[in-house]
């Protein structure tokens, strides 16, 4: 009997062979989230729910982040740790997303010329509309979303983006497994270059926890294995909300409506052992754990009313002709609150 894995890849494969070019266009804006694919996965202690890609009908069809791996939910003992946490909702606004969601710097923005395309890695080919710097908090018109296929087995959801472009060109799978004998998720990551040009970028996971649905206050703690120097956006804001003591960052008060600070942490080496996150939550007695296996090359955290996002950057470059890797885990346990 093959195995899990080995089913997947057969499915991958079978999926892009029956490339559906439906998904490739756009339409009218749907507001209604019921009528938003999506896809249950569970395995061991773990249940968790996805919003899947849809150029047409899919809960984000923003420019900003990657469109696969958006998850509503995910439940463990009993704990929940994403969900919804901004009020405003339409499927192009840059941050209507959840979940341990990922977003790449733009390639090729520099060199477009006003009117010109653009890649966003995880979302296509995009429209420099005029001659401004890029941000990411602008809707970006998609010219070419590329062709998404999904498969999935028992404990495993793996998503496929084969984009064709002049230049640009790539195979993108991410692939979601949930451990069967422990509270593990861990994504892998996978990018073919199949283009003529290189495509290098930082890429960095926003990761919107909402956890037990439980307003950012004391209680909520980030842990890390290094001493962190804080440089926060407002050092005034941040001071009032939140305190470094040791290898920690600690919530000092309830976060109003449109609190939220931003604050860039520094102390961690070149290592990828110090890709290694703990976020805790004591009022309810849970916390993640998170790694990665590439080095961070930057390490922000922001937080508001409804989240608190430790948010990992790396670097990747992929030659044409390569294929690079990199990979997440997430490791969900439980404290005594």
């Amino acid at each position: 009997m093959k195995s899990p894995a080995i089913l997947l890849a057969i499915l991958l494969h079978l999926a892009a062979a029956a490339q559906n070019p439906a998904a490739t266009t756009t339409t009218t804006i749907q507001f209604d989230t019921a009528s938003c694919p999506r896809a249950d996965l569970a395995s061991g202690p773990i249940h968790a729910r996805f919003y899947l890609p849809d150029a047409r009908t899919g809960y984000y069809r923003s420019s900003r982040f990657d469109w696969s791996g958006l998850i509503a939910r995910l439940d463990y003992k009993g704990h929940s740790f994403f969900g919804r946490w901004n009020a405003k909702y339409d499927p192009t606004l840059h941050d209507a997303i959840m979940g341990p969601v990922e977003s790449f710097t733009p390639v090729g923005y520099d060199d477009a010329q006003a009117g010109g395309a653009f890649l966003q890695p995880g979302v296509g080919i995009l429209t420099r509309p005029d001659t401004t710097r890029y941000t990411p908090f602008r809707y970006y018109p998609i010219q070419n979303p590329g062709y998404w296929n999904i498969s999935k087995v028992p404990g495993i959801i793996a998503f496929r983006q084969d984009l064709n472009a002049a230049g640009y060109s790539y195979v993108y799978i991410k692939t979601i497994t949930l451990d069967p004998d422990k509270p593990r998720m861990t994504i892998t990551h996978t990018l073919k270059n199949t283009g003529a040009k290189p495509i290098e970028s930082d890429v960095y996971n926003h990761n919107f926890f909402v956890i037990d649905t439980l307003n950012t206050g004391p209680g909520r703690v980030l842990k890390l294995p290094w001493t962190p120097v804080a440089t926060p956006a407002d050092p005034k804001i941040f001071d009032s909300l939140a305190a470094v003591s040791g290898d920690s960052i600690t919530i000092l008060q309830p976060f109003a409506p449109r609190r939220s600070f931003y604050t860039l942490l520094t102390g961690y080496s070149d290592k990828p052992a110090d890709y290694d996150l703990r976020l805790e939550e004591q009022r309810s007695g849970v916390g993640v754990r998170i790694r990665g296996d590439h080095p961070l090359i930057k390490l922000a955290y922001w937080a508001s009313l409804k989240t608190a996002c430790p948010e990992p950057f790396i670097h990747i470059k992929a030659a044409p002709g390569e294929t690079i890797t990199w990979t997440i885990t997430y490791d969900f346990y439980t404290i005594t609150p």
